[in-house]
């Protein structure tokens, strides 16, 4: 996808919201003398202006209107009528026709009113609603569009001999060098060849705060830059993208229909079909009543547009376009608009354990120092020796010292024994770092109760002496993420159940689970039994959310009412699941059942009012309270029928959101 490719949706509604706009500024233009002619304005206004041929000009002035102005709604009939899908579009295509028709024969010779000042002002009012409508549409998909236009037109591609060359981002290819300077947007997916770097990806991902990148780490096209320059190789351009691909499901999304749209949309035909009855019937009571042609003509176009089912048909669609550009720019994306709205009702949320709960990576759980020693002390060598290896273990121990800033020191002598450990000086005092099976072999393993916990939880431990005196150890696992736990009591504060379905054992379950406050574990399960474990929570009557990233959670994904899937996991389970969560933040699930239950909120107020005023206008626009002196004219039918629908659409619109 390369900027530009994406805007159709969005540069739809902006033509359209364009060409109302011309419409009905032309429209407006020619309305003026048709309300300067017409004999009720004329006698309403207490004046008289007469022009040769003065109703053949009217007529003349009010065909433009009708057609130049009245052309998207005539036009819009014979579609529906041709589709045999009445809506809208034929209601109002129905009333200006027959007023504009009505008028001319009295212009010909048939005995009646003129019509025309009416015709026109409701044309009029008909362009400025839709106009209205088409930018409040266009608005609600803004948050989408701006992801398309994040890629940068043009990229720096470097050549063999290292000088960049400036070229469009739709020549880059899989393989290419690109430099990204500061300030500047990454052109394409890829990978740093070289240079270091903090990237804002808060505009794709959600994700606030920058996020440092080095050599081997992935970007993503349409993050920013903030510092230094970077060295990319691409990894993924065009539809390829990671940006695309986002923007595809955003899109199939957002085209989709849900249990909801499908019954507003029921509605909205059914209430066409009202509509027309009612019109009919209504010019019927008037003639039988008397009244004269032209009043029962007004009676029975009121009632077509006053119930045109524009706050209905838009009553749904606009609420879900702004909630998933909403959920967009909180890192939700919504693949699956029927799941998304039963995450509301969901009871019990079944986390994985790695990569979901726990980050998938080695890190410090524990610094456990000897009597004689403290932590900070024991940690500084212990880093300062591992600093220069490679080794897992030694990057969680080095990384787990740097973020609690503890000070590290050139270690020299240093050796590396396979099997043994690893020893050498630091300030002057010999430290070596051994595992724990070394030890066992030997007999040698210090007898310390911390040390025994971790190794119940089948935590890895490393074990440090320092002038040939234990000091303390060291134990490691897979860490618990920071928002963790913050995501089982958010959702404990909305009633609902949390578990930690795993493949893992029952002592590292249970201690994960502790640590974060879960309800239940289910351990030890095989990834074909994940998908029967989640049916068995089914059957006891629980609506069940399923959140995973790995390919050995996609059954479970696919079982559960709601899958979830953390975005830095694979395809396989993004694949499988309903929505798909881009930063791997477990907290993030319950904020998505808040926009679920907001979005569904939103709905309900949206269908109350289309169909509440709806059943107060029609009795209205047919005149029951013409007894009483109050009758409703076309145009102001025209009125309240735009202002119910810009009502519908502020109402969406206003929907905010903290994730």
């Amino acid at each position: 996808m390369q900027r530009g490719q994406s805007h159709g949706h969005a540069s739809h509604h902006e033509a359209m919201a364009r060409d109302f706009r011309d419409r009905l500024v032309v429209s407006a233009v020619f309305t003026v003398p048709v309300l300067a002619l017409s004999p009720m304005i004329q006698e309403w206004a207490g004046v008289s202006v007469q022009v040769p041929g003065g109703k053949y000009v009217l007529f003349a002035l009010s065909a433009f209107v009708y057609g130049y102005g009245g052309y998207p709604f005539t036009a819009g009939l014979l579609r529906e009528v041709r589709s045999r899908a009445p809506g809208m579009m034929t209601l109002v295509g129905l009333a200006i026709t027959v007023s504009f028709l009505y008028s001319s024969a009295v212009v010909f010779g048939l005995e009646g009113s003129l019509f025309f000042w009416e015709l026109v002002t409701l044309i009029d009012l008909m362009l400025l609603g839709h106009w209205i409508e088409m930018r409040s549409v266009t608005g609600a998909s803004g948050a989408l569009e701006a992801l398309a236009r994040l890629l940068p037109a043009m990229a720096h591609r470097v050549d063999a001999d290292e000088l960049a060359e400036d070229v469009p981002v739709a020549s880059l290819r899989k393989g290419d060098l690109v430099l990204v300077r500061p300030g500047e947007s990454v052109p394409a997916d890829g990978t740093v060849h070289h240079g270091s770097s903090s990237v804002s990806e808060s505009l794709i991902t959600g994700e606030s705060a920058p996020v440092s990148k080095k050599k081997g780490d992935r970007v993503i096209g349409g993050s920013v830059n903030a510092e230094g320059s970077l060295y990319v190789k691409v990894t993924g351009t065009g539809e390829e993208t990671y940006l695309a691909r986002i923007m595809t499901l955003v899109e199939g999304a957002r085209r989709a229909t849900s249990p909801t749209q499908t019954l507003a949309d029921r509605a909205a035909r059914l209430l066409t079909l009202v509509s027309l009855s009612v019109g009919a019937l209504t010019f019927l009571a008037w003639a039988l009543a008397g009244s004269d042609a032209s009043y029962a003509v007004g009676r029975m176009v009121t009632v077509m547009v006053i119930t045109c089912p524009h706050a209905l048909g838009l009553a749904i669609p606009l609420v879900v376009a702004v909630s998933i550009s909403i959920g967009a720019r909180s890192g939700l994306i919504i693949r699956d608009r029927t799941a998304f709205e039963e995450l509301r009702n969901v009871d019990t949320v079944v986390f994985d354990k790695t990569g979901t709960l726990t980050k998938g990576t080695f890190g410090v759980t524990d610094v456990l120092p000897a009597a004689s020693y403290d932590a900070a002390t024991l940690l500084s060598r212990a880093a300062s020796l591992e600093q220069d290896s490679e080794h897992p273990i030694a990057r969680a121990i080095v990384e787990h010292a740097l973020d609690k800033k503890a000070p590290l020191q050139r270690a020299s002598v240093f050796s590396s024994l396979v099997g043994e450990g690893i020893t050498g000086e630091v300030d002057g005092a010999v430290v070596r770092i051994v595992g724990h099976a070394y030890l066992a072999s030997r007999g040698q393993v210090p007898d310390n109760a911390a040390v025994e916990g971790a190794l119940t939880e089948e935590k890895t431990v490393a074990y440090v002496f320092i002038d040939g005196t234990y000091a303390g150890a060291i134990a490691m696992a897979d860490t618990v993420r920071e928002t963790a736990a913050d995501a089982v009591r958010l959702l404990k504060e909305q009633g609902i159940r949390t578990l930690m379905l795993t493949g893992d054992n029952w002592a590292v379950a249970h201690a994960v689970a502790a640590q974060i406050g879960l309800d239940d574990v289910i351990a030890e399960v095989v990834p074909e039994d994940k998908g029967s474990t989640i049916a068995a929570l089914q059957k006891e009557g629980h609506r069940v959310c399923m959140v995973g990233d790995g390919i050995n959670d996609a059954p479970a994904l696919v079982q559960a009412d709601v899958g979830i899937a953390i975005g830095a996991g694979t395809d396989v389970a993004a694949a499988s699941a309903d929505l798909i969560l881009v930063r791997s933040d477990p907290a993030a699930v319950a904020a998505s059942i808040r926009l679920s239950g907001l979005t569904y909120r939103k709905m309900k107020q949206n269908l109350f009012w289309a169909t509440a005023y709806n059943a107060v206008a029609i009795p209205l626009a047919a005149g029951v309270l013409y007894p009483v002196g109050i009758v409703i004219s076309p145009a102001v039918g025209a009125v309240l029928m735009s202002l119910s629908t810009v009502i519908v659409a502020a109402n969406a619109k206003m929907m905010s959101f903290e994730g």
